[in-house]
């Protein structure tokens, strides 16, 4: 075989070569295709990857971090109270990251900063006390759950907090 490059470039040229496409390409044509098959599935109907961007899940999920979400988790159970959700509200493309804190036909309330269920305190190691947020007492509904951010340091206006559908419950975090 006659070439115009010198032989230790032709020789790092093959290795480069075999490293990138293998000793067979078909098998390695294969292998990509799989695995890319593989993670459109995994990634469409499984686990749904999310940026956190803001502070109201602080300090449990940090700001710019990735996290994912098991579409699946809720298929064939229901959410638990302390599980964290991806939510979407009102049809929107957003998606929030929170914490269920009310079931389904419970009395939610927050008095001095404590949430209260039925008028008993909720304890909530995963969250500090902001006694300047109060709210009176409301019954959920047979679908619907209580969903707040962690971050209570926030002002009460400036955070998301209410009651939502079993439908708009997009899956459970899961890491």
């Amino acid at each position: 075989m006659i070439s115009n490059m010198p032989e230790g470039q032709s020789k790092l040229a093959r290795w480069g070569k075999r490293i990138v496409i293998g000793r067979n390409p078909k098998r390695t044509l294969a292998r990509a295709v799989v695995l890319v098959a593989l993670s459109v599935v995994v990634f469409k109907f499984l686990l749904l990857p999310i940026r956190v961007t803001g502070i109201s899940m602080a300090p449990t999920y940090r700001d710019g971090g990735v996290i994912f979400v098991n579409r699946r988790a809720y298929l064939h159970t229901r959410p638990l109270r302390s599980d964290v959700v991806a939510i979407r509200i009102d049809g929107n493309a957003e998606v929030l990251l929170k914490r269920i804190v009310g079931l389904p036909g419970e009395r939610f309330s927050i008095d001095h900063g404590i949430v209260k269920i039925n008028g008993q305190p909720l304890a909530e190691p995963y969250a500090g006390i902001n006694q300047t947020w109060g709210l009176d007492e409301i019954l959920l509904g047979e679908d619907d759950y209580w969903v707040m951010g962690d971050n209570r340091s926030m002002d009460q206006k400036s955070h998301t907090m209410q009651p939502v559908k079993l439908q708009d419950i997009i899956g459970k975090v899961v890491f």
